[in-house]
């Protein structure tokens, strides 16, 4: 018998996947529980530790005299989807996925830990839009930046009952 055969006759007798226990890889979180306390750690962390703007300011050192000297003042960091994802060593793919494999699933099938994952998962997003609109709103974050951000629009209309073409004319029509 040739190597080749030899070969052959190895591979139709080998079940190597009969061997795998379980499919897929291990949730990151066992639990709803221990998602909310990874994404309150989080949450604690960027309280913790703010940005820092340094500005020139001028300090009274004594009755006449006055300094310049630079001073860090704390700036509010904002909470994004994309720091916990990094702060818990996720991808914002997973974390995606986990809640839309949570939502694909028929109301019948989802178990009691899928509908409580649903409302962490709910939870830390409402979280994070809040922490953003308000601190937007305060004027500790750049408002248009966040608006953006969020999906927020200041929509104006105007109706006109004229035709636009591309040589710049305009032909109004009064009814």
């Amino acid at each position: 018998m040739s190597d080749n055969e030899q070969e052959n006759n190895k591979m139709k007798g080998n079940k190597f996947w009969t061997l795998r226990a379980k499919h897929g890889r291990d949730k990151i979180f066992k639990t709803p529980t221990i998602m909310l306390e990874a994404a309150c750690e989080y949450f604690q962390w960027c309280e913790d530790n703010p940005l820092y703007e340094t500005n020139l300011q001028k300090i009274k050192t004594s009755r006449d005299t006055e300094e310049i000297k630079l001073v860090d003042l704390p700036k509010m960091r904002a909470l994004t989807m994309h720091g916990l994802c990094s702060f818990l060593h996720v991808n914002t793919m997973y974390f995606n996925q986990f809640e839309k494999s949570i939502k694909e699933k028929a109301a019948e099938k989802l178990t009691d830990e899928d509908k409580d994952f649903s409302l962490v998962i709910t939870h830390i997003r409402e979280i994070i839009y809040n922490q953003k609109f308000t601190g937007a709103a305060a004027g500790f974050l750049n408002a248009n930046i966040i608006a953006r951000d969020l999906g927020l629009k200041d929509k104006s209309e105007t109706e006109h009952a004229g035709d636009i073409n591309l040589t710049g004319e305009i032909k109004i029509s009064y009814k």
